[in-house]
């Protein structure tokens, strides 16, 4: 996933992050990365005119996107 799942891949799969700065945290104990999308709830859950003011399925909608992965981590 880490090799895979880089900055332009995250922008590719969610282009609503296009116009925002991305901050990717790779957590190599967990074998996970993490992402933080600067500004795309805007002013916060109150002020944010998305349908999603919490982000709390942003991460849903990315994994339920389709990628090509190697053989081996299947």
């Amino acid at each position: 996933l880490e090799p895979y799942l880089t900055v332009e891949r995250f922008r590719e799969l969610l282009p609503e992050t296009r116009d925002h700065t991305v901050q990717r945290h790779v957590l190599p104990n967990l074998r996970a990365v993490n992402f933080v999308v600067e500004g795309l709830l805007q002013e916060g859950v109150s002020a944010s005119t998305r349908f999603d003011p919490q982000g709390k399925a942003l991460g849903e909608w990315l994994r339920a996107r389709h990628a090509d992965i190697p053989e081996a981590l299947l």
